[in-house]
């Protein structure tokens, strides 16, 4: 399954939802959200800073992703980034297709 690394930032009314229900019952929600769509949550931490939350996800395809990215934009109370996880020997296999490309201007 294609992993994903999802940094999450809570909006002031997601931020008083964390208060009012604590972090186990985000990380629950989390679960139960991403396994509805077929995936997997494999890590999940609250961080300082910008971001609040950061997790580790497998999803079953972009479709399952794309879906899940959707329904936290909606909510209103947490602001996502999705970012696709390579692992190394992907990169392997990446470096050994052949591809045709012609820069801009040559």
């Amino acid at each position: 399954m294609p992993k994903f690394l999802l940094q999450g930032s809570y909006t002031a009314e997601g931020a008083k939802g964390v208060m009012k229900d604590g972090g186990t019952k985000r990380r629950a929600a989390a679960q139960a959200s991403i396994e509805s769509l077929g995936g997997r949550l494999e890590a999940f931490y609250f961080a300082f800073g910008d971001t609040d939350v950061f997790a580790i996800v497998d999803f079953p395809d972009a479709a399952s992703a794309a879906a899940s990215s959707l329904a936290l934009s909606a909510s209103g109370a947490v602001m996502g980034k999705l970012t696709v996880l390579i692992a190394p020997e992907e990169i392997d296999a990446a470096t050994k297709k052949s591809i045709k490309y012609v820069p801009p201007g040559h």
